[in-house]
């Protein structure tokens, strides 16, 4: 676990104390066990961005689709369209690598209010554009995360840890906590700390605020902002930031949300 997450656990409470209700996925980077519901579409469309003190990353747009084949098992298909700026250099822009992912809530207990999911994902390099060649790693990456979401008291937190690995950076792990509180009944404040890195190379441990507004009840407007810990020495992100849109596609029952 991130060193960094217990303490921002705490802080996280005291900012969000209240009737508090976590749900991972965009606009954060901290997933949890929730699935759109069987028949259920869930579609992100958003534009990340990512400033550090040698280069912009922007993913303009960012498509991740997601669908739930039963009330516990969600599909999903992720591919970003990848602008960086190096300080100094060229803008170069391409594809991005196409994520692919099953999750399954494999444990849900209502009673003391806990839920246990896995979440499997895959990179797949995508053919290289002429002014895309160097963005994205070409070879494949695997992701292999837990996630969990406990109620305690008035508060339900969600806790994801995985194992990352690429085939030319080498393993590594990501750690992420996410609280949310329903300001209002369209508005869903959101904080979150999270960690990512690989062993032996980059490591990014970052915090961010937002929400989810709902605008209508099958579209949500998402959006966060934050930064690394560190100062602009460090090479992490001074700057991250997630701005976009949620489209609900319900066919049957209602889902759990994602």
């Amino acid at each position: 676990m991130c060193r960094v997450l217990p303490f921002l656990s705490a802080l996280l409470v005291l900012l969000f104390g209240g009737v508090a209700r976590a749900q991972g996925g965009p606009p954060l980077l901290t997933d949890d066990p929730g699935t759109p519901g069987n028949g259920n579409w869930e579609i992100n469309v958003g534009l990340t961005a990512d400033s550090r003190p040698d280069m912009k990353l922007f993913q303009t747009p960012i498509l991740d689709m997601n669908y739930g084949a039963g009330d516990r098992v969600q599909l999903k298909v992720q591919i970003p369209w990848i602008v960086e700026s190096t300080n100094p250099g060229a803008t170069t822009s391409g594809l991005g690598n196409t994520l692919i992912g099953v999750k399954w809530r494999f444990y849900q207990d209502e009673v003391h209010g806990l839920e246990i999911s896995t979440y499997p994902q895959g990179e797949l390099g995508t053919p290289s554009y002429p002014n895309g060649v160097g963005l994205v790693d070409r070879g494949p990456g695997l992701i292999l995360p837990i996630e969990l979401t406990k109620k305690i008291g008035p508060l339900e937190l969600n806790l994801e840890e995985g194992y990352i690995w690429e085939r030319n950076a080498g393993s590594g792990w990501l750690s992420g906590l996410a609280l949310g509180h329903q300001a209002t009944r369209k508005l869903e404040l959101l904080g979150e700390v999270y960690s990512i890195g690989i062993a032996g190379g980059d490591n990014d441990e970052t915090f961010d605020f937002g929400g989810r507004y709902a605008l209508r009840p099958s579209l949500v407007l998402l959006f966060t902002g934050g930064r690394s810990f560190l100062g602009t020495s460090s090479g992490q992100s001074q700057a991250v930031a997630y701005f976009g849109l949620q489209f609900l596609i319900t066919h049957g029952g209602a889902g759990t949300g994602n």
